[in-house]
């Protein structure tokens, strides 16, 4: 568990988590609307090249990014509107994993250990406004883990 006191510190890590990532991981990304699901994802993906601030991917559902706006191919994955799992496969994100590094928000609405080897990280707000950050660390992260 990690206690990540603000924005700041939740986008920090972000940045920090890009140093162990690489083509072919998955990270998700679970929690409550708030709790700083996106601000990882672009504190990582500005450590990773990206200039800008990287836009939700609410709507688009899938935001790609490629060289040389970031150092390898990444796709910021955002299933909150997807009514079903079955619409996942339409998205092409198995064939994408790969070469991409996906970083997925809402991985619930894929169904129940629908990726069981993402690095599985889970945000929830504490009473101060800080997040609390726990994550399920797979085995081709245990080299990688804790950042």
């Amino acid at each position: 568990m990690l206690i990540l006191p603000d924005a700041a510190a939740t986008e920090a890590f972000g940045r920090a988590l890009a140093t162990r990532v690489r083509p072919g991981d998955m990270i998700t990304l679970e929690g409550p609307l708030g709790a700083g699901k996106t601000s990882i994802a672009r504190g990582l993906l500005a450590a990773l090249g990206l200039a800008g601030e990287a836009p939700s991917p609410s709507f688009a559902i899938v935001q790609p990014y490629a060289p040389p706006e970031v150092d390898f191919p990444v796709l910021h994955v955002d299933l909150y509107r997807l009514d079903a799992a079955d619409q996942l496969e339409e998205l092409g994100l198995e064939e994408a994993r790969w070469d991409s590094l996906l970083v997925v928000e809402w991985p619930d609405r894929a169904g129940p250990d629908a990726w069981p080897d993402a690095l599985a990280l889970s945000l929830e707000m504490t009473p101060d406004g800080g997040r609390r950050l726990t994550a399920k660390v797979p085995e081709a992260w245990e080299q990688r883990w804790p950042i």
